[in-house]
């Protein structure tokens, strides 16, 4: 059997250097940090959802003020 051209010649490349992984461990995370995260994700949610509730609220007198 009759290997591809470009797979017969990626078996006899070698690399020219070893590649070196440096392996760095996770930074450890306390109750407060997971807490402070999710007090800033729903702080910005409820931000989000009070001026969407104030746009929808002005939209509607507006529309109400035109009949």
């Amino acid at each position: 059997m009759r290997l591809p051209f470009t797979f017969s010649l990626l078996a006899f490349v070698q690399p020219s250097s070893p590649i070196i992984v440096k392996i760095i461990p996770p930074k450890e995370e306390t109750i407060s940090d997971v807490l402070v995260g999710a007090l800033g994700v729903t702080g910005v949610m409820v931000l989000i959802a009070l001026v969407a509730a104030v746009v929808f609220a002005g939209v509607l007198f507006w529309v109400r003020s035109r009949e």
